[in-house]
């Protein structure tokens, strides 16, 4: 049976962290694909701060031509918050073969028994966790881990006070945010 990942998130902005511990998850856990889903708003986390059409665009620069990567809209297209149950029922009747694997970073373990209709995400997806931190938490649940202290916080902060982030997001992505002035008055 085929496997798909779901990554969902502000991606605000999409940066190598997250592309790396995609990369990472597709390749151990065998997935054929993974989908990345922008998130219009959580209904745990502020706010994003660019706006849902341009982090799409950084989204779709950042895997351009990366076999195994792919995006989709649908919760810009809701109203907010976004809720994950919806969003995986929305893939679920498009990708109705394979098995789902939900990659949710490590930060949202806390709160899992929070979301919306969680007892029946449960029963529609894996849960796998992508672990930055280098941890030892164990959720229990499949765990991604890899050390990488790469923040969308720590990057809108060196946009804000005109330092560098070349080696911190794709190329592709630091031109989009440097042609649209994106995270400029913002140091959060």
């Amino acid at each position: 049976m085929t496997k798909v990942g779901i990554y969902g998130g502000a991606f605000d902005p999409i940066h190598h962290g997250h592309l790396i511990l995609a990369r990472e998850a597709l390749e151990s856990l065998g997935l054929e694909k993974i989908i990345f889903v922008p998130a219009a708003a959580s209904p745990f986390k502020p706010a994003p701060f660019a706006p849902g059409e341009m982090r799409l665009k950084m989204l779709n620069a950042a895997i351009a031509n990366q076999p195994g990567f792919a995006v989709d809209d649908c919760e810009l297209h809701r109203a907010p918050p976004s809720y994950t149950i919806d969003t995986v029922q929305q893939i679920r009747k498009r990708e109705t073969g394979p098995e789902l694997y939900l990659l949710i970073g490590q930060d949202n373990v806390t709160t899992l028994n929070q979301w919306r209709q969680f007892d029946e995400l449960k029963k529609l997806v894996h849960f796998v966790v992508l672990d930055r931190t280098g941890s030892d938490m164990q959720p229990g649940y499949d765990v991604v881990r890899r050390k990488i202290d790469i923040s969308g916080t720590e990057i809108r902060a060196r946009v804000a006070s005109g330092r560098p982030v070349s080696y911190l997001v794709p190329a592709a992505v630091e031109e989009i945010i440097r042609k649209n002035n994106l995270y400029r008055e913002t140091g959060k």
